[in-house]
């Protein structure tokens, strides 16, 4: 019997980069999976980073991690998000992976001799990690890092190409570029575009559609002109008009019936073996879709929710936190109206004004010294005003070092992480990684088993003993101070399985306290808002 062959959706950009390759990726998947298709997607990602782990926010954005402990790009969120597929390392390739792949197999003689070169070798690289997402997929979304023309992107574009032509009639070609508006002149610009296509059909691709995205619609002799000069039909030119949410997107190609478009092309066995469905047949989960970002966007009240960072100049390295935030408001039918706090600015005499109005606080991970102190005062204001506080990662260990602090009296107390040698380490290195000389992937990594304890908030929250989440951490809260803690009234409310280390602490005499090791935000789902979340947010409004 024959293996089913998957069918490829190739995502490339234009123009300029952060035009938004990722959340486009994602629609098209959540229109093909609203067909009874399964999909996945992966991202190439043209650096030389062998992950993107050691990346600074700044540069990079969010660091996302999947089940299997992998460090990526953040569009693999969105993937998860608008998917509902768990992703892995498999699902992310990078130039830096790709070319590591191909000196150890140069350094066992897997070449035999020969000259190891882009071409063939670095290529065939690239297509064997694509293709080993081959598993009985009906459709592979690959997304195309970087912008069309950049010397970094040209193997793997090169790699799809072949790959299009190995699979004829099994892949598509979708170009994401951006048409400006010139206000002046009241006109859309198209030349971007065609400058575009034509870099790409210079090395040989051919899109099958052009996304267009503008700031308003595209009229129809903008897209007449885009079709004639990208030898493409002129229902293949799909405009994408700015949205306010990310959320209006897949109902928005829906309307245009970038779905049936997609189908008619890839032609995937399971559409085949049914009658061709109508236009609308993607209509109930795509008004599900329109229902949230109406809610998400229109929604009568809003929640107040501060989050006390030190990357909030570049709001993406929160990325999952902001879509967890406003997966839970949605949730309560709320708006979500989030407040940035930089925590290097936080002082004792600006905490009342900073937190005016506010129904919860919310701080975030993060690494380094910087900003720790202004995090210390926004835990001690929520824990003495009784305002909600949710902790992820640092958070959790920011709040047991101010109730060190402010409760136990333990003056002094910190992390080693922030001070080699503190007088009281409430937060320390884990043992096994002490032995860690390298800094890259080393981290505690990945999905892992926590058991809660029966009658806490955190077991109310999630209505079940056992619970797996993911991490990304080095530092612990040290066991020796876990006793002293909970007599203070700073309990570890669930454990790690394995390890017994604290995953959990909250605090039962506050309405709403509670600290967690570990990054909730990377499971919650725009139908599906996370449990911790959500039960936050509904403390903030009350």
């Amino acid at each position: 019997m024959s293996r089913k062959r998957a069918k490829y959706v190739f995502v490339t950009g234009g123009v300029l980069s952060s035009i938004g390759k990722g959340i486009t990726t994602a629609a098209i998947g959540t229109l093909l999976k609203s067909h009874g298709l399964s999909v996945t997607a992966l991202k190439l990602d043209p650096y030389l980073n062998v992950d993107a782990g050691t990346m600074s926010p700044f540069q990079h954005g969010e660091v996302f991690v999947t089940d299997d402990g992998a460090e990526t790009d953040l569009d693999l969120g969105h993937y998860e998000r608008f998917l509902g597929v768990r992703m892995g390392a498999k699902n992310n390739v990078t130039a830096g992976k790709v070319y590591a792949a191909v000196i150890a197999k140069e350094r066992r003689g897997d070449f035999l001799g020969a000259t190891v070169q882009i071409v063939p070798h670095v290529i065939e690289e690239i297509k064997s990690q694509i293709a080993a997402l081959e598993n009985g997929i009906d459709v592979i979304l690959v997304e195309v890092g970087g912008t069309v023309g950049d010397i970094e992107s040209q193997p793997f574009l090169e790699a799809i190409r072949q790959m299009a032509l190995e699979r004829r009639g099994d892949a598509v070609f979708v170009h994401l570029t951006l048409v400006p508006y010139l206000s002046t002149v009241q006109e859309l610009k198209t030349k971007p575009t065609q400058h575009s296509v034509q870099e790409l059909r210079r090395i040989g691709i051919q899109p099958d559609f052009i996304f267009a995205r503008s700031p308003v619609p595209l009229s129809d002799s903008a897209r007449a002109k885009v079709a004639l000069f990208s030898n493409v039909d002129a229902a293949s030119v799909i405009s994408l008009p700015d949205v306010k949410s990310i959320y209006q997107i897949p109902p928005l190609l829906a309307a245009g019936g970038v779905d049936r478009q997609l189908l008619e092309r890839l032609r995937p066995e399971k559409a085949e073996k049914t009658p061709k469905p109508p236009a609308k047949s993607a209509a109930p989960l795509m008004e599900r879709w329109e229902r949230l970002a109406k809610t998400v966007l229109l929604a009568k009240d809003a929640v107040t929710i501060a989050m006390v960072g030190k990357y909030i100049d570049l709001q993406d390295a929160y990325k999952s936190i902001l879509e967890a935030l406003t997966h839970a408001a949605a949730a309560h039918d709320r708006r979500l109206d989030l407040r940035w706090v930089d925590a290097e600015e936080l002082q004792d005499r600006t905490l009342g004004e900073t937190f005016k109005g506010v129904g919860g606080i919310l701080v975030p991970g993060g690494f380094g010294e910087r900003g720790i102190e202004g995090k210390v005062r926004a835990v001690s204001y929520a824990r003495l005003k009784s305002v909600p506080y949710l902790g992820l990662c640092l958070g959790l260990q920011i709040a047991v070092i101010e109730y060190a602090r402010n409760v136990l009296g333990l003056d002094g107390a910190t992390s080693t992480e922030f001070s080699p040698r503190p007088r009281h380490p409430v937060i320390d290195l884990m043992e096994e990684q002490k032995k860690k000389k390298n800094l890259g992937g080393t981290m505690r990594l990945g999905a892992c088993t926590c058991n809660i304890r029966k009658g806490t908030l955190a077991h109310r929250i999630y209505g079940q003993p056992k619970i797996r989440e993911r991490h990304r951490h080095r530092y612990e809260v040290n066991a020796a101070y876990v006793q002293r803690l909970a007599k203070a009234g700073l309990v570890a409310a669930g454990t790690d399985e394995r390890t017994g280390l604290v995953e959990i602490v909250e605090c039962p005499s506050h309405p709403f306290f509670i600290g967690v090791q570990f990054h909730p935000e990377f499971l919650s789902a725009p139908l599906a808002p996370h449990p911790l979340f959500k039960a936050f947010v509904g403390a903030a409004l009350r």
